[in-house]
């Protein structure tokens, strides 16, 4: 790097952001929901401090380029480095956990460096970096000995590993005196009971199926905490602050990865289609998802106590409520909700 370049990434250090609680608040969500029984069959690394670390390690070192702190470099990249180290020997799916952590924050960084623009967006290039780290991907899956074949049945043992070991928790726990006197005294549980039991039996399935899309989400949410969190820690900044949610947005031409995402699903019979398509409508839905969430948030500005409600509501009919925000992010690509007058709710 010239002389030139380095003035234009460092130029004047920039305070620390403040405030702790939404961001630990997420650090918090992001470490425990992956390993909850459902959760960790599904999502590709369940141990998201392993994506975590290196992420903010990317940071710290684009910081310190950019004349921030060599001790927070140094100590993250260590951090970064034993977190891996710890995957050693632990076969074919570690190595791939590993493999991509790494590779997702050093294409972050690269992508980073090469604006070498402080004021960039987070998501452009968060985006940028997943894709490229996935092309990255997708090539090596082809060249090492047994190709895409060998990685699938990789993931699909792991996640049958996975689901075979919270059957078993959740069977002992279902088996407890305390359990049946619960069940007996409220019976919708007994079928709560059963029913989470046979969706564990088949998640597998669609853990194999949509692993690609669900592992670049869970790298895009580690690269956003990681950016949040540097920027409180480090003095040199490396792009723009988070937004706040409400004002979460991103190029309307995201519409079509929904739109071809429902239309090879809808295609009959073409299983390799098919899949592609449930990636497509998963990747974009749930950006646009986020999207939706923003929007409502917007619309009725909620203070902490109702944020904190809706917290809870949204953990607990996740599903129903998805599919809204959804609805919701999805129409906000033609109607433009916040360009309009805010509602008055008084």
């Amino acid at each position: 790097m010239t002389e030139q370049q380095a003035l234009i990434i460092t130029e004047v250090p920039a305070p620390r952001e403040q405030g702790w609680a939404r961001v630990l608040f997420g650090v918090a969500l992001f470490l425990i929901l992956p390993v909850t029984p459902l959760l960790r069959v599904v999502l590709p690394i369940e141990q998201t401090a392993l994506l975590l670390g290196p992420a903010i390690a990317a940071c710290a070192v684009v910081g310190w380029i950019g004349g921030g702190r060599t001790s927070l470099a140094v100590v993250w990249t260590a951090v970064a480095a034993w977190s891996v180290w710890q995957l050693s020997g632990g076969g074919l799916f570690a190595l791939l956990q590993g493999g991509w952590a790494l590779l997702v924050a050093a294409t972050f960084g690269v992508v980073l460096l090469a604006a070498r623009d402080r004021t960039a967006e987070f998501l452009p290039s968060a985006l940028k970096a997943v894709g490229i780290a996935a092309a990255v991907v997708l090539v090596l899956s082809v060249v090492v000995p047994g190709g895409p074949t060998r990685v699938a049945d990789g993931i699909a043992a792991e996640s049958g590993r996975r689901a075979e070991q919270s059957r078993a928790g959740w069977r002992t726990l279902t088996a407890t005196a305390e359990w049946k006197e619960f069940a007996t005294a409220n019976p919708a549980a007994d079928e709560m009971a059963k029913l989470v039991d046979t969706q564990l039996a088949q998640l597998p399935v669609t853990a194999r199926t949509l692993f690609p899309a669900l592992a670049a989400l869970e790298a895009l949410a580690a690269l956003a905490l990681a950016w949040a969190l540097y920027h409180r820690i480090g003095r040199a900044r490396i792009g723009r602050p988070l937004g706040a949610l409400k004002e979460f947005r991103f190029s309307d031409h995201f519409v079509w990865g929904v739109v071809g995402g429902l239309g090879l699903l809808l295609i009959p019979g073409a299983a390799l289609v098919r899949a592609i398509g449930a990636n497509m409508l998963l990747s974009a839905g749930a950006l646009y998802t986020i999207r939706g969430v923003g929007v409502f948030l917007w619309m009725i500005s909620p203070g902490r106590v109702a944020t904190a409600f809706l917290v809870v509501l949204a953990l607990l009919f996740w599903n129903v409520l998805g599919v809204m925000a959804l609805g919701l992010g999805v129409g906000d690509t033609w109607l433009d909700w916040r360009r309009r007058a805010r509602p008055n709710n008084t």
